[in-house]
């Protein structure tokens, strides 16, 4: 087996594990909503960056059905995001609050960026750090907006 299929598999078993320990009862809700949200926003943003010829994905899992990450794209993100909103800092200072989303937007992009450049898993082609980093924040920020509203209308967190 590849160290490439091993990363992908240990990303997976990590990711499951982590939801039992990371995702306190009563936030179950609130990280439900953010995966499922960002679900339905990064599998079709990340269909047509790949289809766009962007970034490719050499070794990933269904490489018959498509050509994303769907561990990345459909699973870990969105678990990610779940941890972000489930851990955000909602009642401290706007500086605070900045810092936690340069904070997540930074070592997902670092960790992309050597994954990247040590792995077969991502290869940019017509793409940057930048992008990435970019991309995550508006994302981030899109999931976090929805939920608040969503918890709004729909009865608290």
């Amino acid at each position: 087996m590849s160290t490439e299929k091993l990363i992908l598999y240990g990303v997976w078993i990590a990711t499951v594990v982590s939801l039992f320990f990371l995702i306190p009862r009563e936030k179950v809700r609130l990280a439900l909503v953010a995966f499922l949200f960002k679900q339905f926003i990064t599998w079709p943003v990340g269909l047509y960056v790949v289809d766009r010829g962007w970034i490719m994905y050499p070794v990933r899992f269904f490489e018959n059905a498509n050509q994303t990450s769907f561990t990345f794209e459909y699973f870990f993100f969105p678990v990610l995001c779940a941890y972000f909103n489930v851990y955000f800092p909602e009642g401290s200072k706007a500086l605070v609050r900045a810092a936690y989303y340069m904070l997540f937007c930074s070592a997902l992009t670092v960790a992309e960026v050597m994954l990247e450049r040590y792995t077969d898993l991502i290869i940019y082609i017509s793409w940057d750090w930048y992008l990435t980093w970019f991309s995550m924040f508006v994302l981030f920020y899109i999931t976090r907006k929805f939920c608040l509203w969503f918890f709004e209308k729909y009865g608290g967190v």
